[in-house]
């Protein structure tokens, strides 16, 4: 982007931009909100001030100001300032980039700042492309995404760059925005002589969700379709805020973060006994639009591992809910899913199957493949027998409380237990079934009596 690009792109968002993109500050005063990342000592504020910056990638949900901050340093830096957006530039795009920071970087010793807006749609080889220009230095990249970089972006390009991750505006940070947009004669509203009452600033900031272009949309909105009173005033009153903004803004993307952090709140809360929290998680996520057997799979897995055996009548509700939701549908399968996530809510837990596979699977990672013990093999195949296989096995049923003392495990692992049952619910009667059967198998051998 040249300097009379720029200009004409200035005037445009002047005169014909919505109000969201008017009011988009020009200078790090003008920004609100971010106080994390942009407080008067904090590295990003020192680096942009000081025209020092290196690549960077602002990371988080619409509204909270990635492009704004890059429009920031565009104003601010002596550099030479180029923009693409990932999801319409291709190859040939970059190509001329690169070329063009070549011959700034050759002929005027001036950097080139390269904004990627929505970098997460760049492919494997388009990011790949541009790291060798942003490793030697051509490129300043900034690259501005919703989703977590750490999944979306490639290794390479995240260890050459700062990741600041942008949060959600606060209520007072919208409420800020607002009342400048209905007052600013020169970027905002206020030449259509407006005036907004605090409940109706309150609610939109409300509704907004922290997203600043949502409640600066209502607001554009609000004063464009409301009727001048008597005295040539417009009055924006809660009832007209109402009318402008219908619905709270719902952060979730499917295949974003808030996807993953609104299921892991719903999974944690099952696990934590928590049957509100999990409702709630669970009617945000439906509200989102998620799919209810994406749910379902969530709750079977949460029943198998944090509830197990300590209420096992859990994974066969969850199977039951998975099942029922599939041929049901929405709207009547949220009850079912509700049902299912209380239920695991309220189950006791235990963890003690998920301990046994994984201390399991670090054994047979760490010994390997073990002889397994000569009375345990089959001993149905041809041969079997002239090998020994099965010989002294003791069949279990033989004994009185079904149970026999030998050895199961491979020799080395004599003794080993992977398998220790907790003192809640069921899994306490299964710890109490296998103390007493072992204790019993243990007095026989004392008193060499066999109990009937």
């Amino acid at each position: 982007m040249d300097l009379f690009s720029y200009a004409r792109q200035i005037n445009s968002e002047k005169q014909e931009a919505p109000l969201a993109a008017r009011m988009r500050p020009k200078t790090l005063d003008e920004v609100v909100g971010q106080e994390h990342i942009l407080g008067e000592d904090k590295m990003l504020t020192r680096a942009i001030r000081a025209d020092k910056l290196r690549s960077v990638i602002f990371y988080g949900p619409p509204g909270t100001g990635k492009t704004t901050l890059a429009k920031v340093i565009a104003n601010t830096t002596s550099s030479e300032f180029m923009q693409i957006n990932a999801t319409t530039s291709g190859k040939k795009e970059m190509e001329e980039v690169v070329e063009k920071a070549k011959e700034t970087l050759a002929m005027y010793a001036k950097r080139t700042i390269l904004f990627v807006d929505e970098i997460h749609r760049f492919n494997k080889a388009q990011q790949d492309f541009l790291l060798p220009f942003v490793e030697d230095g051509t490129l300043i990249l900034i690259g501005a995404t919703t989703e977590n970089p750490y999944f979306e972006v490639n290794g390479a390009l995240i260890s050459r760059s700062v990741i600041f991750e942008l949060k959600p505006l606060s209520q007072d940070d919208i409420e800020k925005l607002i009342r400048r947009a209905v007052t600013d004669k020169e970027c905002g509203m206020g030449i259509y002589k407006a005036e907004i009452t605090d409940e109706a600033v309150s609610f939109l900031a409300d509704m907004a969700g922290g997203d600043a272009r949502h409640a600066l949309n209502a607001v554009e909105l609000a004063v464009l379709t409301t009727p001048r009173a008597e005295d040539g005033m417009i009055y924006i009153t809660l009832e007209v805020a109402e009318e402008c903004i219908q619905k709270k803004v719902l952060r979730y993307d499917k295949s974003g973060d808030n996807h993953y952090d609104t299921i892991s709140a719903f999974i944690k809360s099952m696990r934590g006994s928590d049957p509100d929290a999990a409702v709630y998680y669970l009617a945000r996520m439906l509200s989102a639009g998620e799919s209810v057997t994406f749910i379902a799979r969530r709750i079977m897995i949460c029943a198998a591992e944090d509830v197990g055996n300590a209420d096992p009548q859990a994974l066969q509700v969850a199977v039951s809910a998975s099942l029922a939701v599939e041929r049901v549908g929405m709207p009547e399968a949220q009850i079912i899913l509700s049902q299912a996530a209380s239920y695991v809510a309220c189950a006791p837990k235990s963890n003690a199957a998920v301990e046994a596979i994984f201390q399991a699977m670090q054994e047979v990672g760490r010994s390997g493949n073990l002889e397994i013990p000569n009375h345990l093999k089959d001993a149905h195949y041809k041969s079997a027998g002239k090998l020994g296989h099965g010989s002294g096995y003791l069949y279990s049923h033989d004994f009185p409380n079904h149970y026999v003392e030998q050895q199961y495990l491979p020799y080395e692992l004599k003794g080993k237990q992977f398998y220790v049952p907790g003192e809640l619910g069921y899994e306490k009667k299964i710890r109490e079934h296998m103390l007493k059967i072992k204790k019993k198998e243990s007095d026989s051998k004392g008193t060499g009596k066999k109990d009937s």
